[in-house]
């Protein structure tokens, strides 16, 4: 089997078509995670179970099916209770919530990892609840956590080729359009494998200085 530069060459449109999605999905998914997943860590430690049950409920339930269950479940099932979204917004969604679920745990861990003492001294100095979080606990919390998000970071964009079960056109439902309508399967399937490779592991060697950084 012989290497076809023109096949690369021809599909390079798809592949930044592609990549601009996906950098898409990422960017709006991690967003996505990172608010609701801090949303969930909150509830976690509400006074009432009104509102601790149910988020434990729902956040293990979510981290106990797979992804792509999730991911057919909002495409195919919502649309029949009248609730509609584009193949994008919903792979957006879905990767959000889905990490969410684990974000959150990371938050909670963060939260936990304060010294007690902080949370005295905001109490002795009378800070209010709201100011209280986020200016004393909160900041503390997210510089010990910052490596463990940027970790799912990458694990979103390992599993954004999911999204082509549902047709939305990232690197990988592109590279299957083109080889559908060229026959040439290895050139597509190996620059879309070199893209990830290039973004993810100088993304990991990022996050891992980042964290030596941050454990000084």
């Amino acid at each position: 089997m012989t290497w076809d530069w023109s096949a690369v060459w021809d599909f390079m449109p798809r592949f930044w078509e592609g990549l601009l999605v996906t950098l898409q999905v990422l960017v709006l998914g991690s967003l996505l995670s990172f608010s609701l997943g801090l949303v969930w860590a909150l509830a976690f430690r509400a006074p009432s179970r009104l509102v601790r049950w149910p988020v434990n409920v729902f956040t293990e339930f979510v981290r106990s099916t797979p992804l792509l269950v999730q991911l057919f479940f909002l495409y195919f099932v919502l649309p029949e209770w009248g609730i509609r979204f584009s193949a994008l917004v919903t792979g957006t969604i879905a990767i959000g919530l889905h990490y969410s679920t684990y974000t959150a745990q990371v938050y909670r861990a963060g939260i936990d990892a304060v010294p007690k003492g902080q949370w005295e001294a905001a109490t002795a100095l009378s800070l209010p609840t709201h100011r209280t979080w986020f200016a004393v606990i909160l900041p503390q919390a997210v510089r010990r956590i910052t490596p463990a998000l940027g970790n799912y970071v990458i694990a979103m964009l390992k599993d954004t080729p999911l999204l082509a079960a549902i047709g939305v056109l990232e690197l990988l439902q592109q590279s299957r359009l083109e080889s559908a309508a060229t026959f040439q399967y290895t050139e597509p399937l190996t620059v879309i494998g070199i893209a990830f490779i290039l973004i993810a592991y100088p993304a990991s060697l990022l996050v891992r200085a980042l964290e030596r950084r941050l454990a000084r």
